[in-house]
């Protein structure tokens, strides 16, 4: 378990952010989080295959992969917004599981991509990934967090030593918080090759670089630019 970026604060209200730990959480800020050993970095490759040719892409994944079969999962992913005076938002996202309803949710803060290094395979960006309970909708809002758009996921992941795979379908919500009333948002399924590393790590970019090319041209991952996508 990566440990909590968590510090003190004698709100009791704040005390529900970390599972299974009685530790307090610290007030939000818009700076990234540094320092200590959860300054870790996420590597990422982003492409999409039509839905005809998935499973030509899961046979060829199968062969690659450590894992013969992959691990199946349906999530369900709220993103939230602080608004401050000026500057981007503040953006934290919580995921939960609808097929293991009793595991933690996941809070999940990105920084913003260091996309200016042509030299990097992929893209890179400051990464925090926490546990945390059930109650964590009501301890965003009250924060002051406001939800700005929530989907469903569901697909495949697999690994590859330190690189994981995700292949995976997305599904708006029809209904706010009604996860059985979704309409896929298209006709293909986004893949995504991602690696978890201490910052300064760049050599992992070169192995999924070479990973990638096996996937061609069944698909084709690329480093992607969020700030050039809409939501």
């Amino acid at each position: 378990i990566q440990p909590c970026c968590c510090g003190s604060n004698d709100s009791i209200k704040k005390k529900r952010l970390c599972a299974g730990e009685k530790m307090e959480a610290p007030p939000v800020t818009v700076m990234p989080v540094t320092g200590g050993t959860i300054n870790m970095m996420e590597y990422l490759l982003q492409g999409s295959v039509l839905d005809q040719s998935l499973e030509s892409l899961l046979h060829r994944l199968r062969g690659l992969c450590d894992n013969m079969e992959p691990e199946s999962f349906i999530d369900h992913e709220l993103v939230y917004l602080l608004k401050g005076q000026q500057g981007n938002p503040f953006i934290l996202r919580a995921r939960r599981s609808l097929s293991h309803p009793t595991s933690p949710w996941h809070l999940r803060y990105l920084g913003q991509p260091e996309v200016g290094d042509k030299s990097r395979h992929a893209l890179v960006r400051n990464c925090v990934d926490v546990a945390a309970s059930h109650s964590l909708p009501e301890f965003l809002n009250e924060m002051g967090f406001r939800m700005d758009h929530e989907f469903v996921a569901n697909g495949h992941i697999f690994r590859k030593g330190a690189m994981k795979i995700v292949v995976s379908k997305l599904s708006r919500i029809l209904v706010p918080g009604n996860t059985d009333n979704t309409e896929r948002l298209s006709l293909s399924y986004l893949v995504e090759l991602s690696v978890l590393a201490p910052a300064g790590q760049d050599t992992v970019s070169e192995d999924m670089r070479s990973f990638a090319e096996q996937l061609k041209p069944l698909v084709h991952l690329e480093k992607i630019d969020p700030s050039k996508q809409r939501h």
